[in-house]
């Protein structure tokens, strides 16, 4: 890569209990930080193009179309994103990408931490807990462990 390359990590809003995991939804708190923190992502104005990428699940789902009504984006579904898939192989998925895009994944925890854990650290159980609605900016040169630098970390309490 020519120059560093940007994702985003961001792990759902708050959602309701049921009894299918993928299905659950998130409740008016959810939806507050959500679009709190799709506003948020609106006004920077140093991110350029972004790429947004949502797990299947409702959830997700949900909060990755706020953001993708804020930011003027489509919602691409992947389904290795879910709350148990692997940071490696989301790792490789990242290699595959083409060069000079910023990627926005919307997923759940404990994938949203043990990736940034991955990437930063090299290890995946060195990531930092999200809270519902989190985000963290990382850069590097190339998506392996240990080689990614943490730039920011936002919750919506903070905005």
């Amino acid at each position: 890569m020519a120059s560093d390359a940007r994702l985003l990590i961001m792990r759902h809003g708050e959602a309701g209990p049921g009894q299918v995991d993928h299905a659950r939804t998130l409740t008016a708190q959810g939806e507050y930080e959500a679009a709190r923190m799709a506003g948020w992502l609106a006004a920077q104005n140093d991110l350029g193009a972004v790429r947004l990428c949502a797990s299947p699940y409702r959830r997700a789902q949900q909060t990755a179309a706020a953001v993708s009504d804020a930011l003027g984006v489509p919602v691409e579904t992947l389904s290795n994103i879910t709350p148990d898939d692997a940071p490696r192989a989301v790792s490789d998925w990242l290699l595959a990408q083409p060069e000079g895009e910023t990627i926005m994944l919307v997923s759940h925890m404990p994938l949203v931490g043990a990736l940034c854990g991955y990437l930063v650290e090299g290890r995946e159980t060195r990531g930092p807990a999200f809270a519902t609605g989190a985000l963290a900016e990382l850069t590097a040169p190339v998506w392996a462990a240990g080689v990614a630098r943490l730039v920011r970390f936002i919750e919506p309490g903070q905005l």
